[in-house]
């Protein structure tokens, strides 16, 4: 199965679906020396319009800074209407879709996945700290959740980088080799992960996504 990596960033996302079994081509508007499979430098839904035809799923994580935490502190970029545009483009292709964004997005009954239901962590020097990343998933295949968030009372770390990764309310900062061991990423810049989803949320995604498709079922 081919799956079309919308908005793909350097591929935290992308590494999960290949891990679920897809076949991953990704998109987006610069290019990303470091994505791990095939990639063009393009329009992602203008690609989606001529090559959607060519994949069997559709993966979209539309930039989301206008629905981040940080956007109360640094201003809004025009990055709002993505969603909503992608969300029509990808009705429009008609085939079974994911999109992700961020906990603020306006998604209502997404999928809400966090690091801790999927035992992502990192050895500090004062103890493990769980990865507390809270991203949406809106799909039209049944994706179930994978045990529930476990954040709540826990030793908590968010990724940083340029751009924070949406995680500033908390505190602690896992950087360099703590970041890429709780995000189970080793092939990016700081930046890169600080925006990153982790590849076990869309390894189980992808299952799910995986067994519609064998199955014939998109709603």
């Amino acid at each position: 199965m081919r799956l079309l990596d919308l908005f793909s960033g350097a591929g935290g996302a992308a590494m999960g679906y290949h891990r679920a079994g897809f076949e991953v081509v990704g998109v987006d508007h610069v290019m990303q020396p470091r994505y791990p499979f095939e990639h063009y430098v393009a329009d992602a839904l203008e690609f989606l319009a001529a090559h959607g035809h060519e994949f069997d799923a559709v993966h979209a994580s539309p930039p989301c800074h206008d629905h981040s935490s940080l956007s109360a502190r640094t201003g809004l970029d025009g990055t709002a209407g993505l969603l909503e545009q992608a969300r029509t483009a990808l009705r429009a292709w008609g085939g079974p879709y994911v999109i992700e964004n961020v906990a603020g997005a306006p998604m209502p009954g997404a999928l809400v996945l966090c690091g801790t239901e999927f035992g992502l962590s990192a050895q500090t020097p004062s103890g493990r700290r769980w990865l507390r990343r809270h991203r949406q998933f809106e799909s039209n295949v049944f994706i179930p959740g994978a045990g529930g968030c476990n954040c709540a009372g826990r030793s908590i770390g968010g990724v940083y980088g340029d751009g924070g990764g949406g995680q500033m309310a908390r505190g602690w900062k896992l950087v360099g080799a703590l970041a890429e061991e709780a995000m189970g990423i080793d092939w990016m810049s700081r930046r890169e992960l600080s925006q990153a989803i982790p590849p076990a949320y869309t390894r189980h995604v992808g299952e799910w996504l995986m067994a519609a498709l064998t199955a014939g079922v998109a709603a």
